[in-house]
Protein backbone atom coordinates (compact mmCIF):
# COMPACT_ATOMS: atom_id res chain seq x y z
CA UNK A 1 0.00 0.00 0.00
CA UNK A 2 1.44 3.28 -1.12
CA UNK A 3 0.28 6.42 0.08
CA UNK A 4 0.41 9.57 -2.63
CA UNK A 5 0.17 12.86 -1.91
CA UNK A 6 -0.89 15.43 -5.30
CA UNK A 7 -0.41 19.31 -5.33
CA UNK A 8 -1.64 21.93 -6.99
CA UNK A 9 0.27 25.00 -6.43
CA UNK A 10 -1.25 28.51 -6.46
CA UNK A 11 0.19 31.78 -4.77
CA UNK A 12 -3.33 32.01 -3.15
CA UNK A 13 -4.63 28.53 -2.92
CA UNK A 14 -2.63 25.56 -2.92
CA UNK A 15 -4.80 22.45 -3.19
CA UNK A 16 -3.84 18.88 -1.90
CA UNK A 17 -4.93 15.38 -1.73
CA UNK A 18 -3.43 12.18 -0.55
CA UNK A 19 -4.95 8.96 -1.79
CA UNK A 20 -3.87 5.65 -0.43
CA UNK A 21 -3.24 3.21 -3.23
CA UNK A 22 -4.37 -0.49 -2.12
CA UNK A 23 -5.46 -4.00 -3.92
CA UNK A 24 -8.45 -3.02 -3.60
CA UNK A 25 -8.30 0.24 -5.22
CA UNK A 26 -7.71 3.65 -4.31
CA UNK A 27 -8.83 5.41 -1.02
CA UNK A 28 -9.35 9.13 0.03
CA UNK A 29 -6.88 9.74 3.04
CA UNK A 30 -7.18 13.45 3.10
CA UNK A 31 -7.93 16.35 0.81
CA UNK A 32 -7.93 20.45 1.20
CA UNK A 33 -6.88 23.82 -0.01
CA UNK A 34 -3.97 25.76 1.77
CA UNK A 35 -5.80 29.43 2.08
CA UNK A 36 -2.67 31.63 1.77
CA UNK A 37 -3.85 34.58 3.95
CA UNK A 38 -1.13 37.21 4.03
CA UNK A 39 -0.97 40.10 1.70
CA UNK A 40 2.94 40.45 0.98
CA UNK A 41 3.76 37.23 -1.14
CA UNK A 42 6.74 36.26 0.45
CA UNK A 43 4.84 35.51 3.70
CA UNK A 44 2.54 33.46 1.11
CA UNK A 45 5.05 31.27 -0.14
CA UNK A 46 6.26 30.91 3.54
CA UNK A 47 2.61 29.81 4.46
CA UNK A 48 2.74 27.66 1.52
CA UNK A 49 5.94 25.53 2.42
CA UNK A 50 4.93 25.57 6.30
CA UNK A 51 1.76 24.03 5.37
CA UNK A 52 3.16 21.76 2.91
CA UNK A 53 5.84 20.67 5.59
CA UNK A 54 2.76 20.00 8.18
CA UNK A 55 0.63 17.84 6.37
CA UNK A 56 3.83 15.83 4.82
CA UNK A 57 4.80 15.50 8.17
CA UNK A 58 1.57 14.41 9.39
CA UNK A 59 0.39 12.07 7.11
CA UNK A 60 4.13 10.71 5.59
CA UNK A 61 2.96 9.92 2.18
CA UNK A 62 5.36 7.84 0.03
CA UNK A 63 5.27 10.10 -2.89
CA UNK A 64 4.82 13.50 -3.61
CA UNK A 65 3.63 14.64 -7.28
CA UNK A 66 2.96 18.26 -8.56
CA UNK A 67 1.68 19.70 -11.46
CA UNK A 68 3.76 21.71 -13.64
CA UNK A 69 3.98 25.20 -14.47
CA UNK A 70 2.05 25.87 -17.38
CA UNK A 71 2.75 29.63 -19.54
CA UNK A 72 0.05 32.29 -19.50
CA UNK A 73 -0.47 34.91 -21.24
CA UNK A 74 -0.40 37.04 -17.87
CA UNK A 75 3.43 36.50 -17.11
CA UNK A 76 3.19 38.06 -13.94
CA UNK A 77 1.10 35.25 -13.12
CA UNK A 78 3.05 32.64 -14.14
CA UNK A 79 5.86 33.92 -12.30
CA UNK A 80 3.87 34.03 -8.82
CA UNK A 81 2.27 30.37 -9.52
CA UNK A 82 6.27 29.09 -9.87
CA UNK A 83 7.32 30.59 -6.61
CA UNK A 84 4.45 28.52 -5.10
CA UNK A 85 5.26 25.58 -6.84
CA UNK A 86 9.06 25.95 -5.94
CA UNK A 87 7.77 26.23 -2.21
CA UNK A 88 5.92 23.19 -2.07
CA UNK A 89 8.43 21.48 -3.60
CA UNK A 90 11.13 22.64 -1.44
CA UNK A 91 8.88 21.68 1.91
CA UNK A 92 8.31 18.32 0.57
CA UNK A 93 12.02 17.97 -0.23
CA UNK A 94 12.89 19.38 3.21
CA UNK A 95 10.92 16.03 5.04
CA UNK A 96 12.87 13.29 2.66
CA UNK A 97 10.13 13.08 -0.09
CA UNK A 98 10.70 12.27 -3.89
CA UNK A 99 8.89 14.56 -5.85
CA UNK A 100 7.08 13.71 -9.46
CA UNK A 101 6.29 16.47 -12.23
CA UNK A 102 3.24 16.18 -14.58
CA UNK A 103 1.97 18.81 -17.13
CA UNK A 104 -1.39 19.75 -16.78
CA UNK A 105 -2.37 18.40 -20.38
CA UNK A 106 -0.61 14.70 -19.23
CA UNK A 107 -3.00 14.50 -15.82
CA UNK A 108 -6.28 15.47 -17.79
CA UNK A 109 -5.46 13.04 -20.23
CA UNK A 110 -4.65 10.23 -17.69
CA UNK A 111 -7.76 10.82 -15.84
CA UNK A 112 -10.32 12.00 -18.64
CA UNK A 113 -8.71 10.77 -21.67
CA UNK A 114 -8.01 14.17 -23.36
CA UNK A 115 -5.69 16.36 -22.15
CA UNK A 116 -7.81 19.28 -22.93
CA UNK A 117 -10.66 18.43 -20.51
CA UNK A 118 -11.91 21.07 -18.26
CA UNK A 119 -11.85 21.18 -13.77
CA UNK A 120 -15.14 19.95 -14.00
CA UNK A 121 -14.65 16.89 -15.89
CA UNK A 122 -11.44 16.31 -13.96
CA UNK A 123 -12.97 16.28 -10.68
CA UNK A 124 -16.21 14.33 -11.97
CA UNK A 125 -13.12 11.65 -12.69
CA UNK A 126 -12.10 11.75 -9.24
CA UNK A 127 -15.19 11.55 -7.31
CA UNK A 128 -16.16 8.00 -9.57
CA UNK A 129 -12.34 6.86 -8.90
CA UNK A 130 -12.57 7.76 -5.53
CA UNK A 131 -16.55 6.69 -5.37
CA UNK A 132 -16.74 9.45 -3.14
CA UNK A 133 -20.49 11.40 -3.41
CA UNK A 134 -20.21 14.91 -2.13
CA UNK A 135 -18.46 17.72 -4.02
CA UNK A 136 -15.28 18.65 -3.70
CA UNK A 137 -13.26 22.09 -3.93
CA UNK A 138 -12.26 22.37 -7.42
CA UNK A 139 -8.15 22.92 -5.88
CA UNK A 140 -8.80 19.32 -3.87
CA UNK A 141 -10.18 17.73 -6.92
CA UNK A 142 -7.12 19.37 -9.32
CA UNK A 143 -4.01 18.08 -6.57
CA UNK A 144 -6.20 14.35 -6.16
CA UNK A 145 -6.17 14.38 -9.87
CA UNK A 146 -2.16 15.11 -9.90
CA UNK A 147 -1.91 11.95 -7.46
CA UNK A 148 -4.20 9.68 -9.65
CA UNK A 149 -1.74 10.42 -12.94
CA UNK A 150 1.32 9.94 -10.63
CA UNK A 151 -0.22 6.18 -9.69
CA UNK A 152 -0.93 5.57 -12.98
CA UNK A 153 2.10 6.39 -14.35
CA UNK A 154 4.01 4.11 -11.84
CA UNK A 155 1.37 1.28 -12.19
CA UNK A 156 2.03 1.52 -15.87
CA UNK A 157 6.01 2.00 -15.61
CA UNK A 158 5.38 -1.11 -13.19
CA UNK A 159 3.56 -3.65 -15.62
CA UNK A 160 6.38 -2.55 -18.99
CA UNK A 161 9.11 -3.68 -16.38
CA UNK A 162 7.50 -7.16 -15.46
CA UNK A 163 7.27 -7.45 -19.14
CA UNK A 164 10.66 -7.10 -19.70
CA UNK A 165 10.51 -3.78 -21.80
CA UNK A 166 13.56 -1.16 -21.59
CA UNK A 167 12.68 2.11 -20.40
CA UNK A 168 14.52 5.74 -20.14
Amino acid sequence: MTLVMGLDPGSRVTGYGIIEETVNGPILVACGCIRTDADAFASRLKQIFDEVQQISRHYRPDEVAIEQVFMSRNVDSALKLGHARGAAMCAALTVGLEIHEYAAREIKLALVGKGNADKLQVQHMVRCLLRYPDKLPVDASDALGVAFCHIHHRQTRSRLLKAGVRLP
